[in-house]
């Protein structure tokens, strides 16, 4: 059986990977984050691929994600935005932060997704634990029918 060249075997082992500069891993890691992780995830904003990919944004996310869980209460509703269309603003709810967490997920190399997926499952647990579901159908799906995300059929405030 013949032998697989020694750069064929490492070409493949990093499938899906991508050397990452050095100015990404500069940075400070990002809260339970590993370095490697914080690197992958700061190449990522920079390249602006995503809508919600802004530098810093993700850091900013999971600290959004996480102080919604820290608020007092057994049970949590969510805050709708005041004005959801404005960049900023959206992400006063959380299932806007949340929508923009998974979306840095699908940008990131296999290794660092995993580990993300990991600190997003302990924090996904919470949430699903303290906020109650929206029993109502009709908030379930968008306007043609697409079923939105579980933590977007929690209750909010005011229903």
């Amino acid at each position: 059986m013949p032998r697989r060249r020694p750069g064929a075997v490492r070409a493949a082992r990093r499938l899906g990977e991508r050397r990452l500069p050095d100015w990404a891993r500069d940075f400070p890691p990002i809260d339970r984050l590993s370095l490697e992780t914080s690197a992958a995830i700061r190449f990522a904003e920079h390249s602006g691929a995503g809508e919600h990919l802004r530098p810093g944004g993700t850091a900013r996310f999971l600290r959004s994600y996480r102080a919604f869980l820290r608020r007092p209460g057994r049970t949590l509703r969510l805050i709708a935005s005041q004005c959801p269309a404005c960049p900023g603003c959206q992400y006063d709810d959380v299932a806007v932060v949340r929508d923009a967490l998974g979306d840095v997920m699908r940008l990131l190399p296999p290794r660092a997704r995993t580990e993300l997926r990991e600190v997003l499952t302990v924090v996904d647990t919470e949430f699903r634990r303290r906020t109650l579901p929206d029993p109502d159908p009709a908030h379930w799906t968008d306007w043609i029918g697409r079923p939105y995300a579980w933590w977007h059929r929690r209750l909010y405030e005011g229903e």
